[in-house]
């Protein structure tokens, strides 16, 4: 009994001993572990290139992308789980060879088009999961023996014997991929937890540039600072000035919105610093202005730039004494407020052509927040579209099925010149014209969205007779919209090498709906080999 505290205490050292060799390797590790095997590997089994491939699990996207290889960029190929070596490996878990394929019948050589490299022999052994083997995490891939024969059955055998040492290199590595994401869904539902803290705002952020905004507006938030918002009409500027005011030390206070744009230049006055009663025709009672009104709150002044000129110096002091009068007083009142300004329009450019003060631009604002157009952050569109479908609702008192597949990807490739406010009013536009219940369909959407010109008459053709033959086949319109498509994806992975990820920007939507309509439209194979052969 006597040895049993020596053995825990042994134990409990091997663990921290073994915990702290767990921490010590690093993911920089793993990877630096797999790009060696990359590297040594051609030397050993006397081959010209190596490849690590990784496959996602078949229950989410189902790829098998390129990790690291010879004489190419990491993460830029994708091998089809049907029509590529790779793809049999990891599908069969079985080791594939392939040999003299120049010379095999039927069979064109398979060439790179960008390093113009001829592949001739293949060996390809699948990399299985240390901790599930019935799952096939990636592949191993060999090119090209350099003394002349082939690959071996007992090349196969080797080489697979040393794949299990890699596994548990490359299942770290994919692990911590895993991480990385779950941290930044877990990141996403903080912001969205955050936010909903706020009083009637809220802000998508699914887009890294909706972010690196939030984050801005959260580090001016918190101190006093004057804050100038510039962007696009509908981009939501005040709703970025109401988050500056519910973030701040001032949220217990009124947040006070002015549109200068619309208030008449001889009221200008009496609207930010009030007015006694008789102090002019109709001033029937005392108001109190727009600078008493946020009083220990904020001011937020949109569209700042068409406040007229011959109020600018009169506010241009109230804002730096702090101070002012009433119309029809002589009593000084002291104002506490923090102001935020607003403007789609060049606060600097007005400078220039005289029609805005230098003085009064330099007391506006110390931080300048842009606030990007909608086309920029295009991740935000079906996340704001979800949003304020649910608000259209909740507002109409009308329930709908949802949206279909063919609105979403209009919606992603629309510019949406009007931004936010012209997003929300096309959902409003749609709640309003669909049956109780119902989908929300393309054919309800505004002639704008879906590209007819202002000038064209609803009633009339879109087409005259002489734009066509008589004996020219009419087809149906989603036959010919999946002969475009199919011809636009098939020219953008041509143009990129196949790679999805900028074939998508290219066509101004997500790599997940390219795949989608690629797994439609029956590309996920035969597209690979129309860029193989071109």
């Amino acid at each position: 009994m006597s040895e049993a505290p020596s053995i825990q205490k042994r134990l409990a050292s091997l663990q921290l001993r073994l915990d702290q060799v767990s921490r010590a390797w690093t993911v920089g590790d793993h990877e630096t572990l797999m790009r060696l095997f990359v590297q040594i590997l051609p030397q050993i089994m006397a081959a010209e290139r190596c490849s690590i491939f990784v496959a996602s699990p078949v229950d989410g996207d189902g790829g098998i992308w390129l990790k690291f290889g010879t004489g190419v960029a990491d993460s830029q190929i994708e091998a089809p789980r049907q029509g590529s070596v790779v793809g049999e490996a990891v599908t069969s878990r079985q080791i594939i060879i392939r040999n003299d394929m120049e010379h095999a019948a039927g069979f064109h050589t398979i060439t790179d088009r960008t390093t113009q490299f001829i592949t001739r022999n293949i060996l390809c052994v699948p990399i299985v999961s240390l901790v599930h083997p019935q799952e096939c995490i990636g592949a191993i891939e060999l090119l090209n023996r350099t003394t002349g024969q082939g690959f071996t059955a007992q090349d196969g055998t080797l080489l697979e014997g040393l794949v299990k040492y890699l596994s548990f290199a490359l299942e770290s590595s994919r692990l911590n991929q895993e991480i990385l994401e779950l941290s930044e869904q877990v990141h996403n539902d903080i912001e969205l937890f955050r936010l909903e803290r706020f009083d009637r705002v809220k802000l998508v952020t699914k887009s890294q540039k909706m972010r690196d905004l939030l984050n801005l507006v959260h580090k001016v938030a918190a101190v006093p600072v004057n804050v100038f918002i510039t962007g696009e009409s509908g981009t939501g500027k005040e709703v970025i000035a109401q988050i500056i005011h519910q973030s701040s030390e001032r949220r217990q206070g009124p947040f006070v919105a002015v549109n200068c744009s619309s208030i008449p230049e001889h009221l200008m006055e009496s609207e930010f610093f009030g007015h006694e009663r008789g102090a002019f025709t109709n001033a029937f009672t005392s108001r109190m202005g727009r600078f008493d009104e946020a009083s220990e709150g904020t001011l937020f002044l949109d569209e700042v730039a068409d406040m007229p000129l011959s109020i600018q110096p009169k506010f241009l002091r109230a804002i730096q004494e702090r101070e002012g009068c009433r119309i029809g007083s002589n009593k000084v009142h002291k104002y506490d407020f923090r102001l935020i300004s607003a403007s789609y329009r060049n606060l600097r450019e007005e400078v220039e052509s005289g029609r805005f003060r230098e003085d009064l631009f330099f007391r506006l604002f110390a931080v300048e927040i842009i606030v990007p157009p909608l086309r920029e952050r295009r991740e935000d569109i079906i996340p704001l579209a979800q949003m304020f479908l649910a608000d259209t609702m909740q507002r109409f008192r009308k329930q709908v099925a949802g949206f279909t597949a063919d609105i979403l990807e209009l919606f992603e490739k629309f510019s949406w010149p009007g931004n936010v406010r012209q997003l929300q009013h096309e959902v409003e536009r749609l709640v309003a014209l669909t049956p109780e219940g119902d989908y929300l369909r393309v054919e309800h959407c505004s002639r704008k969205l879906l590209g007819v010109q202002e000038g064209d008459r609803a009633t009339g053709p879109l087409v005259t007779a002489s734009s066509w033959s008589a004996d020219e086949t009419i087809l149906p319109l989603e036959t010919v919209r999946q002969q475009a498509e199919t011809q636009a994806i098939v020219h953008a992975l041509r143009h990129t090498g196949g790679n999805r990820i900028k074939a998508a920007e290219l066509m101004g939507i997500t790599r997940q709906s390219l795949h989608n309509k690629m797994r439609r439209y029956g590309l996920l194979v035969s597209t690979e080999a129309k860029v193989a052969e071109s």
